[in-house]
């Protein structure tokens, strides 16, 4: 990891322990010792169909970050049902692939997952999501994704 992105996720990790908003919570055995991968908590905010649930994402930061972006998915137990989050923790959002900027950063990704989570009107996974699953990579990155103008 070069020392710019090492200095840009230390920066981030600091501002989210100190500042952290509303939904998010860091995990206290994250980072790892070479800041590449973090566990974040999210928790579904108040009035919406996951009010209280808390899921982990996973971010792992590549050597080019924050010029590419990381590769983010939910993990563990308790993935969330949601017509762009497939079962295995891929999420299908545009700031994770085409829509990537280096202004965007892990607090930002964290609030654009949160409110994804809080205008779904109903708990499923994707139309394709079994195809998906069965076929994809491993490693979300790798996935080109389709992105329509669906309702949520």
């Amino acid at each position: 990891m070069s020392d710019a992105s090492r200095r840009r996720l230390l920066k981030e990790l600091n501002q989210l322990q100190t500042e952290s908003p509303p939904g998010i919570i860091i995990d206290k055995n994250s980072p790892d010792s070479d800041l590449k991968q973090w566990r974040i908590g999210v928790v579904g905010a108040k009035g919406t169909l996951y009010e209280g649930e808390v899921f982990t994402l996973q971010f792992t930061f590549g050597s080019q970050y924050p010029f590419s972006s990381p590769e983010v998915m939910f993990v563990g137990d308790t993935i969330p049902a949601h017509p762009h989050i497939y079962s295995n923790g891929h999420i299908c959002l545009s700031i994770l692939a085409d829509d990537w900027t280096p202004a965007l950063s892990v607090q930002s990704v964290c609030l654009s997952i949160l409110s994804m989570l809080s205008s779904a009107r109903e708990k499923k996974h994707p139309m394709d999501d079994a195809i998906y699953v069965r076929t994809c990579s491993k490693n979300p990155s790798k996935t080109r994704w389709w992105f329509h103008d669906d309702k949520v």
